[in-house]
């Protein structure tokens, strides 16, 4: 584009330690693509026709809680990353000559495929056969959390395009560096999947279950756009659980005590111990990340007798709900459904939230609203050989989600002039 200034000279920079880079830095990157948007900044043509179909992505959350400063920082500091946990913090930082920070990705070394919720062990297992070594590899994700967002953390300027490149470039040197088999960009909107592809990475989906908003102003218009059976299903669900003298409380912001950490702690200790066998997240944890994002936390919470028996945790952001982590120390027929998926929904419709996402896999949600999409991730793999490998899977494994997702979709429970 004529008039534009030409793009500086950039190095790409690994930062083992977020708390390292200035918080305004990184959040600046990563609400970079919105900002740009509303900025006057010159792009090239091509680069505004990235930006466009970015802004249109159905999960381009523009205040996404889970890739701030704040959030990664608490990982990190509470040590649920680092250390012995096989998540070694190398973030990507891309500047220039004069250490101004354009871009930056939120990346990890690791030595195992726990947490990341895209599974690859049978690439791990099938390579060691062969005799190489999978461990270690990189990680572009947010730990522990099967949430879409940003990974590509571009700042607003002219220079967008640049260093975004710089990024992509910068994980393969990485790669090289660490003498890592492959990098993995997980749970990636759909506008950075497209564009890691065209840049030579693997594509790979797979489906989760959200649920939209239509326009509903109360939870009761929401069950009339389902079927007759589904909407009974829902509120004699919705009254067994709250049975037995159970009240379900919200929380947030200032709600949201040591007291309450402690008990909700509790029971996500209990249900990770049975589901994973160690927990990934410390107590500290929740504490760090309530000092800075008090706001943008949910907490719903089941009463019995005046103690607290369950929760779920939900982030929040401009458009979207994010569910969790759940755990209970009583169980209650449809409490987890309650408590997890219609009080979600009920609050998104109370404050005119347009979706709910609520974590990975389960089939259960599909008959309570929730509906089929999928999500996206890139893979660059060095070795030739399993790379053939993995490329010949995963052309099959796309077209095998997005049949189950299409049949999935056929059974939604809305009524079909809703849809």
């Amino acid at each position: 584009m004529a008039g534009m200034s030409q793009s500086p000279k950039f190095q790409v920079r690994v930062e083992p330690s977020i708390p390292a880079i200035d918080e305004r830095d990184w959040d600046s990157c990563a609400k970079g693509f919105r900002a740009l948007a509303e900025s006057k900044c010159e792009v090239p043509e091509s680069f505004s026709q990235v930006l466009e179909s970015k802004l249109e992505d159905e999960f381009a959350d523009p205040d996404n809680p889970f890739v701030s400063h704040a959030f990664l920082a608490a990982l990190e500091t509470s040590k649920s990353v680092g250390g012995r946990t096989g998540w070694l913090p190398q973030h990507l930082v891309v500047e220039d000559e004069n250490g101004e920070i354009f871009a930056v990705a939120p990346c990890y070394l690791k030595a195992h495929s726990q947490g990341e919720y895209v599974f690859d062990h049978g690439w791990a297992d099938a390579y060691e056969r062969a005799g190489g070594n999978y461990y270690p590899k990189l990680q572009v994700a947010i730990p522990f959390t099967p949430v879409t967002g940003p990974r590509l953390l571009v700042k607003a300027s002219p220079h967008a395009e640049a260093a975004r490149n710089a990024l992509v470039a910068g994980m393969v040197e990485l790669c090289k560096m660490r003498k890592a088999s492959s990098v993995h960009v997980t749970f990636a909107q759909k506008s950075e999947w497209d564009f890691l592809i065209q840049a030579g990475m693997l594509a790979r989906t797979d489906r989760q279950f959200h649920w939209h908003n239509r326009g509903y102003k109360t939870f009761d218009d929401f069950l009339a756009a389902l079927s007759s059976s589904k909407r009974k299903t829902i509120r004699r669900e919705r009254r067994e659980a709250q049975a037995s003298g159970i009240e379900i409380v919200r929380l947030t912001g200032s709600d949201l005590t040591e007291s309450v950490w402690d008990s909700f702690f509790e029971f996500y200790m209990d249900t990770g111990s049975r589901k994973w066998g160690r927990p990934y997240l410390t107590r500290e944890f929740f504490s760090l990340m309530n000092e800075k994002l008090a706001d943008k936390i949910l907490l719903v919470m089941a009463k019995r007798n005046g103690e607290y028996i369950a929760g779920a945790l939900n982030l929040l952001g401009s458009r979207t709900i994010y569910g969790r982590n759940w755990g209970a120390i009583e169980h209650h027929p449809f409490l987890h459904f309650e408590v997890c998926y219609y009080q979600a929904i009920e609050y998104a419709i109370e404050r005119g939230l347009q979706s709910v996402e609520a974590g990975a896999q389960g089939e259960h949600k599909l008959l309570r609203g929730y509906v089929p999409v999928l999500t996206h991730s890139a893979h660059y793999i060095a070795n030739p050989a399993l790379r053939r490998a993995i490329d010949d899977y995963l052309e099959r494994e796309r077209e095998y989600v997005e049949a189950e997702r299409e049949q999935l979709a056929e059974a939604v429970p809305y009524k079909r002039t809703a849809t």
